[in-house]
């Protein structure tokens, strides 16, 4: 029986204020609104080291890496709001994406990735919004194999563009940002033959599971 579509929803960033954890919970209630089943989770929940090799040799991969990567492979698309750190890609979510791209249990590294479909997004206090981030963003997920959507959204003045309860100021940014996720949850059902349902839930994460 046809289920509807799952997103796993997140930032890169563990700042409790995130401007990033606003926007991506804006796009994932959208996506739940169209129909889909969607996870929203905090990276600061995932604690993880530095990724080194000699490290995963000796210990293995951390359990949070393991959490996180079951977490991909039982979900169809990704939306992520990535903040930029000198023009590129936040540290923190580069070490996630490598430690969840190593290879485990005789899977394969890239096969949490591949075949999925990402919609990217970003705020920043400057003028481009966290533009620049995404291009890097952009590159290292279709290395892995995912699909990432040509729409995307970089809001700038990041410190201006959000109310106190979390919304976006301008509606007008609030509707774009909703129909990010709303535009991947359609997309999904067509590609994978699923149904957009009305009684979808979004999902927090629990971040006591992982202890």
């Amino acid at each position: 029986m046809p289920t509807a579509p799952r997103i796993l929803a997140f930032a890169g960033s563990a700042r409790k204020d995130s401007w990033n954890k606003k926007l991506v919970a804006i796009a994932a209630e959208g996506a739940r609104v169209a129909g889909a089943e969607v996870t929203l989770l905090d990276l600061r929940d995932f604690p993880m080291p530095l990724y080194d090799g000699d490290e995963e040799s000796a210990q293995g991969m951390p359990a949070h890496a393991q959490a996180l990567r079951e977490l991909m492979l039982s979900h169809q698309g990704l939306l992520i709001a990535s903040p930029e750190y000198n023009g590129s890609i936040a540290p923190l979510l580069k070490n996630v994406i490598d430690w969840v791209s190593r290879p485990l249990a005789g899977q394969s590294g890239p096969s949490p990735y591949s075949g999925k479909v990402a919609t990217l997004m970003s705020a920043s206090p400057g003028g481009f919004g966290g533009l620049r981030g995404l291009v890097h963003v952009r590159a290292i997920l279709g290395n892995l194999g995912v699909i990432v959507l040509p729409e995307q959204l970089a809001i700038g003045s990041a410190h201006e563009a959000f109310a106190a309860d979390g919304s976006m100021s301008s509606d007008k940014q609030q509707a774009a940002v909703a129909e990010l996720g709303a535009g991947q949850a359609r997309l999904l059902a067509k590609l994978h033959g699923l149904t957009l349902s009305t009684e979808c839930s979004e999902r927090r994460h629990d971040p006591s599971r992982l202890k």
